[in-house]
């Protein structure tokens, strides 16, 4: 998908030229009409269509505070146990769900292929150290550009959890998902191979694999699960390694 960089109100031309050659893809004064990174004075977001995206993990505050985190599906079923887990988010997104497993105590190795979700998720990240609420749980997020099926099988860390969110298959009507995704999936398309993932994943030899699924969707590379924990819309297959 090609994409542009451009400026927007409060932006630093300098910046914003040094992230499209970071990324190389052009530099422009306005969006156009496909995908464009908008720099401005409030960080970088994700513009075309007619939508806009940026992402913010102040807006995740009143979800992973004292007394709501453990009321989350993702935390509840990882169950990470004590300070200082090690978990892998082999396909991390935005970062939401790896938010979540940072703010009970994990500390998360997060992986990301595509360049301009990794960018948009690393602006995210240093807005957010600023918050005062958030950034110890910014400080146990580590990100790492590139493909986690290469990347796993060539790193020694330990983990205990590993977790798998790949896109999920695109939905027939896009009125159906928000904003974000409907630009993320732009960008980003559904995991290749599956197999070669969850492999990636069994070699590092962690306590848990968890797979985020959809509600409906079949078992992640055909591999039944140890056991299935479902929500309404989604469901966390979990194997359980020896």
């Amino acid at each position: 998908m090609d994409i542009v960089v451009c400026m927007g109100e409060g932006a630093d031309r300098d910046e914003a030229q040094s992230l499209a050659s970071s990324l190389g893809a052009p530099f422009c004064d306005e969006p156009g009409d496909g995908l464009a990174l908008r720099v401005d004075g409030g960080g970088l977001s994700l513009v075309g269509y007619g939508l806009e995206y940026r992402g913010d993990f102040e807006q995740m505050i009143r979800r992973i505070e004292k007394g709501r985190l453990y009321h989350e599906m993702l935390v509840h079923v990882a169950k990470p146990g004590t300070d200082g887990a090690k978990a892998i988010d082999a396909a991390a997104g935005m970062g939401e769900d790896a938010l979540l497993l940072a703010a009970c105590g994990c500390e998360v190795t997060m992986y990301e292929k595509n360049v301009v979700i990794a960018a948009l998720l690393r602006d995210a990240m240093r807005r957010a150290e600023k918050n005062a609420f958030l950034c110890d749980i910014i400080g146990r997020m580590r990100l790492i550009e590139g493909d986690s099926v290469e990347l796993m099988q060539t790193t020694d860390e330990k983990v205990d959890l590993v977790y798998l969110d790949p896109m999920f298959p695109k939905r027939k009507k896009s009125g159906l998902i928000n904003k974000k995704l409907q630009l993320i999936q732009k960008l980003e398309q559904p995991c290749g191979d599956e197999k070669a993932m969850l492999d990636s994943a069994i070699a590092k030899h962690p306590k848990k694999i968890v797979i985020k699924r959809p509600l409906k969707g079949g078992y992640f590379a055909g591999v039944k699960p140890s056991y299935t924990v479902k929500g309404k819309a989604i469901r966390y297959d979990c194997i359980a390694m020896p």
